[in-house]
């Protein structure tokens, strides 16, 4: 995955006016026609690709967003995937469903491929890619180019949901309208502002020698440590969301790391990263769904990681998705790396601590 496109994606956390371009480029990855990004909390707010944005326009106006039922399911859904039409139904529902029939076909459109993101704050994010209806549907190969991209994606949105997809006029004025604990940093991870909830997770967060942060987990605080290093030296693959534990190691909140780029500067000034903290407790979003969506696991690895939550071996684990052992321990220790934990008891561990504090 081209490194320009993921810095293209985090510029659009803040500079919402970048995602129509970002949303093109990210469909032609599958061959379509463009793409979009709905989120929802108190509001709707949406935005599109430049070819499809009359069409989604007309779908929110005319009231077709409200009856479509790709969106629940794709909510319904708890891996961290992109999805098709096939996933869902069969050609005949397809063909049957009045949003298909009488929306998207007779405006040429008619398949996509989409995604999901339920944030404990009450964010709600969809993500798709809307492909032409004479094309076929969105082939196997470009959902896994997507899914590479997923968990960017749906760091930048979130920070998008957070502003209401308004461009804030400085750092003070995002840091408020994110209303989350939040701390822009420098590379060496010196705190150069922080929202005003920054001090809702003084226990978590150390203010250490000149500046810098320091988060009291330390396993975390090795993780952003990692992160901040890697947000140079490896921008399209590494993991910058993970797990912070309080003192008794239950996970309080999950810290997303997200770089200043290109045009954010224009908001952040010379910032190298925006550390956002989402809490873990929440009575709307299940623990699976959590894991899975936030600490950019894989398909495979989010089942993999479901696998151990249940106590099943990697024998086990490898035997029931009809995959060899070497690469389920391959994506043990993937798994293990991402959420910050060693062993795989301190995996278990830490998903039924996840389970406790997030009930279904």
């Amino acid at each position: 995955m081209q490194d320009g496109l993921v810095d293209r994606i985090y510029e659009c956390s803040v500079v919402p006016e970048a995602w129509p371009a970002v949303l093109d480029e990210v469909a032609a990855l599958a061959g379509s026609a463009g793409g979009l990004l709905f989120s929802a909390r108190k509001a709707l707010n949406w935005t599109a690709s430049e070819r499809v944005a009359d069409v989604f326009a007309a779908y929110v106006e005319e009231g077709w967003f409200g009856k479509c039922s790709r969106r629940v399911c794709l909510m319904g859904r708890e891996e961290p995937s992109f999805f098709v039409e096939h996933d869902f139904w069969s050609d005949a529902e397809i063909d049957a469903d009045p949003v298909y029939r009488d929306f998207f076909r007779p405006r040429g459109l008619g398949w996509s491929a989409g995604t999901g993101v339920q944030v404990p704050t009450g964010d709600n994010i969809v993500f798709s890619v809307e492909r032409a209806f004479s094309e076929g549907p969105v082939a196997a190969e470009s959902v896994a180019r997507l899914n590479l991209l997923r968990p960017h994606l749906a760091r930048s949105a979130l920070v998008s949901a957070r502003m209401q997809h308004k461009r804030a006029q400085g750092a003070a004025e995002a840091l408020i309208a994110m209303h989350l604990p939040a701390f822009l940093l420098r590379a060496g991870g010196e705190v150069v502002e922080m929202s005003p909830l920054g001090t809702d997770v003084s226990s978590l967060v150390i203010l250490g020698a000149h500046g810098r942060l320091r988060l009291a987990d330390r396993q975390a605080d090795a993780l952003l440590d990692d992160a901040l290093a890697s947000l140079t030296s490896a921008p399209a693959i590494s993991a910058r969301s993970f797990p912070v534990r309080d003192a008794a190691g239950t996970p309080r909140q999950v810290a997303h790391l997200i770089p200043v780029q290109r045009g954010a500067h224009d908001v952040f000034g010379d910032s190298y990263a925006l550390l956002m903290m989402v809490p873990v407790a929440s009575d709307r979003v299940p623990s699976a769904t959590l894991m899975k969506s936030l600490f950019d696991l894989t398909p495979s690895e989010a089942r993999v990681a479901s696998g151990i939550a249940r106590g099943d071996t990697p024998e086990t684990i490898a035997a029931s998705g009809c995959v060899a052992i070497s690469t389920v321990r391959s994506q043990i220790r993937s798994v293990l790396e991402k959420t910050g934990t060693s062993r795989q008891s301190d995996l278990a561990g830490l998903l039924a601590r996840l389970g406790a504090t997030a009930p279904n």
